[in-house]
């Protein structure tokens, strides 16, 4: 369990799949996804279709949940890029809207990789996401990324293109 204040990031368990599946997949359009990488389809799914898959949630060491004052409001992840250099990507969704903008993303983050660099043994953490969402490149700016790539118009939504933004930091580079 990682604490900073009233936020807490934890291991999933069973009593939260309702609320994982109820932000993530029982709506095909779900408020996050327009910032989340919208560009690539999005499926809703049955919570039973969901469930076939919990042990991808339950316990697994790449998934927290992000609670605020004990509820759960999103997940931070991460996905092995190519794990054989240690080349690891994260993520963090905030199912309701209610805490974006009041910085609970950059403080879960913050938690999040201290957590990654302390646990794994990693050069770099970062991870991906598109000139559309400002917000997401200022949570890397405040947490001290940089950004390392800027593929230009290389994603398509709404009629207009988008850059794809990759936003990193070194290990040597973290100041908690």
């Amino acid at each position: 369990m990682l604490i900073d204040n009233e936020l807490v990031l934890r291991r999933v368990e069973e009593h939260d799949l309702p609320v994982i599946w109820e932000g993530a997949f029982s709506s095909d359009t779900p408020e996050w996804k327009r910032w989340d990488a919208p560009y690539f389809p999005h499926h809703r799914k049955t919570y039973e279709e969901f469930l076939k898959k919990k042990e991808q949630y339950v316990n697994a060491p790449d998934v927290m949940v992000i609670e605020i004052n004990g509820d759960v409001y999103g997940t931070v992840t991460y996905y092995w890029e190519h794990e054989p250099s240690k080349w690891l990507e994260m993520g963090i969704t905030f199912y309701r809207e209610v805490h974006w903008g009041k910085g609970y993303g950059t403080r879960a983050l913050r938690l999040w990789i201290g957590h990654l660099f302390d646990t794994l043994p990693l050069v770099r953490v970062g991870y991906t996401t598109w000139s559309g969402n400002h917000r997401m490149i200022r949570v890397g700016e405040k947490l001290g990324m940089q950004m390392e790539a800027r593929i230009r118009k290389v994603r398509f939504h709404d009629g207009q293109y988008f850059d794809s933004i990759r936003m990193g930091m070194l290990r040597e580079e973290w100041i908690r």
